[in-house]
């Protein structure tokens, strides 16, 4: 970050500090339709799947994991006036999270169709409907000492964005302190990297994965990639998927092994690794990076065992 000490890049700021820093999660609310396939794609023929729908959406996602793990959280973003929608607030209410999500008559609920392959890849078919909508007066005014997480799809589509960096910068005014996901290298790349690199400048933590940290500096190694991004923020956490994850924060590079596990669907498996991350973090922001991808990592494995992403 432009005007920061090279050594404070190592210590992020220790701001209201302890458990009680309410966390402003601002992203989608989804249905989740998840299809496992029971082998590879037949194109033009059948193909036996095991299909569920689940609570989805990359907001709620991290939302979810933070309020199961004992943070003040609130989610902003927008459903629609349907069945889909009553439902997945009444079921983040009952997983701790205090809600303000505006309902947009005539849209429909956000619906995310992912298809599972054998080992867990999975491609995504999104229409996010009502999270197109959402408005700068949609998001809380933050507290001064808390702390806002944005997902990257509220800054990549025309709808949003406005959103996303009103309360960006006004979290910045507030003192509080800032983590953003980049959230997927499709429309990020759409979007142009110098474009998001100057938007979101001001973000304390980065939360890429391997691919979009190599898209946002053009290094080829992953290590290269997240200490570059490391000279542009305080903290940089970059998941690797079966490789693990990997902390950049000033010349400090950590990585840890990813948590041995049976990988069923890898849907949310960033969304689980944010909240783990950062819900220690948060609680310590002088914590060892190590134990902090620990938490993060966990978090992930536990995710990736069944289908869906919370």
């Amino acid at each position: 970050m432009a005007g920061r000490h090279p050594d404070a890049a190592c210590r992020p700021p220790m701001i209201g500090g302890g458990t009680g820093r309410e966390v402003v999660v601002v992203g989608d609310v989804a249905t989740d339709v998840v299809v496992v396939l029971s082998g590879e794609p037949a194109p033009g023929s059948d193909r036996p799947a095991s299909i569920r729908s689940r609570g989805g959406g990359a907001g709620a996602n991290v939302a979810a994991h933070l309020a199961g793990l004992g943070t003040s959280v609130v989610l902003a973003g927008c459903i629609g006036d349907d069945a889909a929608g009553a439902g997945l607030a009444a079921e983040l209410t009952a997983a701790g999270a205090r809600l303000r999500l505006r309902t947009v008559p005539g849209a429909p609920t956000g619906t995310i169709v992912s298809l599972v392959e054998p080992g867990g890849q999975r491609s995504m078919l999104a229409d996010r409907g009502a999270n197109l909508h959402l408005r700068p007066e949609d998001v809380p005014s933050p507290s001064p000492g808390g702390h806002l997480h944005l997902s990257g799809y509220t800054l990549l589509d025309p709808g949003p964005r406005h959103a996303g960096l009103t309360a960006l910068a006004a979290a910045v005014a507030a003192g509080c302190t800032v983590s953003l996901d980049p959230a997927s290298t499709g429309p990020l790349g759409r979007y142009g990297v110098d474009r998001w690199l100057a938007d979101t400048a001001a973000a304390t933590v980065l939360l890429p994965n391997a691919e979009e940290a190599r898209l946002l500096t053009g290094c080829a190694d992953v290590a290269d990639a997240a200490r570059a991004l490391a000279r542009r923020h305080p903290v940089v956490a970059v998941t690797c998927g079966a490789d693990g994850a990997l902390w950049a924060s000033g010349d400090l590079l950590v990585h840890r092994p990813a948590h041995p596990t049976e990988v069923v669907d890898t849907t949310g498996a960033g969304d689980a690794f944010a909240a783990g991350l950062l819900a220690v973090w948060l609680a310590s922001p002088g914590v060892d990076p190590g134990d902090a991808l620990d938490a993060g990592l966990a978090r992930a494995a536990e995710v990736v065992r069944r289908p869906g992403a919370r």
